[in-house]
């Protein structure tokens, strides 16, 4: 850069301000102040009071002694505070934390004191399990604040102060503060990645802000968003929808479960043209009775992740008035940061033909700068022939800071000047990506990772197991589910139900072995077990 371009052309607070999503609501309030910002139930809140309510969650969570940089956690379903603390609690400078509702104690005990969280918001239906995951804790036991959702019709469990009091004693008008850095960390999210404790994966201001914006403009939706909360907030931060939302002035309509008559309901009754989810939620929909159903005259765009649907499921969805597109991302790249771009051509293809293009996971989002599938010993990309097996591989702003207080695994993520997903692809000659396998053995079930290896651990602690091995079977309603494979000690005696009891004991029951298969594993000449062997005997069981 030349000197004319450098001497008195410096930031300054009249042409530069940090990138963050917080402002998105700021300026929603102003335009939209009277609209329906989020629908529960009977309950509608405006734009105005939305962001009222979220100052004032920044103002109390600040006056209850957290400081900026410190952890604020969540254990709370698809309800109006968990929008709330997507705004409130970066406002104050904290960082958010979103518990996964479908976790054990254990495994939440474990994310409290490795966040160090200093306040928890839990819905009164998660009380019970919160209560246990603090007897469970090592460190300091975080503030408890507790949400009763007048929807829910579950008692108040009594284990915190109240929500709509404690935020009822924050300010209205709190004058919340812009981060101080666009790098500064906005959220944490925890990954179980291949090992028993998860990795937190700490996400920025800059990534949210560009991932959220993204999220609209390949959403592609001709009028206001009207989004339908069917995917879990606590998942990559709702794939940053609770500020994508706010973009476009739109409305988030609330459901605490995923059902089919409050879906159909909430399409038909709220005008509801996006909801995002895992194929399970098609299941839903399609699934549903001439009971839940509800006609509605709007198209419905439906995102999903996961493993690409069939054909069928694709004509279903069509003829009940969804359009689904693909998407693929990781908690590492705050959600979706590739999409199946659909060409109009393509719908002239037969339904193999089309079912072939579905089944790429497809290109980079425009807020992602670099993804290709590379060669991880050279670290060249792959030739683009859609034979070549090579990794998956991201650059740019859409990619996480770093796992918390773990260095060498925030390094060995980012070797080579590029962040290493673990699955592997080939890369076709249009460009487009498409994943064959996935390096790390995650399985992924209703939209939800298990660990195979957490999986193998319990079960080799059965005292009949001798060695056990957990891959991914295919399932209709949940994508995949865990198959494991095990070996018993000479003489002993065991049965399938007797091992997958024993796994409901030591896990959340969504990890839990939906089949065992008592056999002897495949090995490699070294003793090492052939997992892609086990992958076709699951197929077939």
């Amino acid at each position: 850069m030349t000197r004319a371009y450098r001497e008195g052309l410096d930031k300054r607070p009249a042409n530069y301000q940090p990138l963050t999503p917080l402002s998105f609501l700021a300026r929603a309030a102003a335009v939209f102040p009277d609209r329906a910002a989020i629908i529960h139930g009977p309950h509608e809140t405006p734009y105005a009071a939305f962001y009222a309510r979220a100052r004032q969650l920044g103002s109390a969570v600040r006056a209850a002694g957290v400081q900026p940089g410190q952890t604020v956690a969540t254990l709370l379903l698809n309800t109006p505070p968990m929008l709330e603390a997507h705004y409130g609690v970066p406002m104050c400078r904290a960082v958010l934390n979103t518990l996964n509702t479908r976790l054990d104690a254990a495994a939440i005990a474990f994310i409290l004191d490795h966040g160090e969280s200093k306040l928890v918001l839990a819905d009164s239906e998660m009380a019970p399990l919160l209560a246990e995951a603090l007897e469970r804790m090592d460190g300091p036991k975080p503030i408890v604040v507790e949400y009763n959702d007048p929807t829910a019709g579950v008692a108040r469990a009594g284990i915190g102060q109240d929500y709509e009091a404690f935020i009822a004693g924050g300010d209205r008008d709190f004058a919340w503060e812009m981060p101080e850095d666009e790098w500064d960390a906005i959220s944490l999210n925890y990954t179980s990645g291949t090992t028993g404790n998860p990795k937190g994966v700490v996400y920025h201001h800059r990534g949210a802000a560009l991932l959220a914006t993204g999220n609209v403009i390949h959403a592609r939706l001709p009028e206001p968003m009207v989004y339908l909360w069917t995917l879990p907030m606590f998942h990559c931060n709702g794939w940053c929808f609770p500020w994508s939302v706010s973009v476009s002035g739109g409305t988030h309509v609330c459901l605490r479960q995923v059902r089919a008559g409050p879906i159909y309901q909430a399409i038909a009754g709220h005008g509801v043209n996006l909801l995002c989810g895992a194929p399970i939620v098609m299941s839903v929909l399609l699934n549903a009775s001439d009971d839940e159903r509800q006609s509605f005259a709007q198209k419905v765009t439906f995102l999903t992740a996961a493993a690409p649907p069939p054909e069928a499921t694709l004509a279903a969805m069509a003829e009940a008035g969804f359009e689904v597109i693909h998407l693929y991302g990781l908690t590492e790249t705050y959600g979706p940061a590739v999409i199946n771009e659909w060409k109009p051509e393509w719908n002239g293809l037969d339904g193999s033909g089309r079912a072939a293009m579905k089944a790429r996971q497809g290109v980079k989002y425009s807020a992602l700068e670099g993804l290709d599938v590379i060669d991880p010993e050279t670290m060249e990309p792959v030739p683009a022939d859609g034979e070549t097996i090579g990794e998956i591989m991201f650059q740019g702003n859409v990619v996480m800071k770093g796992y918390l207080q773990n260095p060498a695994a925030t390094e060995a993520a980012f070797a080579g000047g590029w962040f290493h997903s673990g699955d592997l692809a080939v890369k076709h000659p249009d460009g487009y990506i498409q994943i064959r396998d996935r390096s790390k053995d995650i399985i992924i079930s209703g939209g939800e990772n298990i660990s195979s290896i957490e999986v193998e651990d319990v079960i080799y602690k059965h005292p009949a197991v001798s060695m056990v091995a957990v891959v991914a079977k295919s399932d209709e309603k949940w994508g995949e589910t865990p198959c494991a494979f095990v070996e018993l000690k000479p003489g002993a005696e065991t049965s399938p139900d007797d091992i997958i009891g024993y796994c409901r004991e030591h896990l959340a029951r969504f990890k839990c072995p939906r089949h065992v298969v008592f056999a002897e594993l495949p090995k490699t000449s070294t003793g090492k077990v052939q997992k892609f062997e086990l992958r076709k005997m699951a197929e077939g069981v």
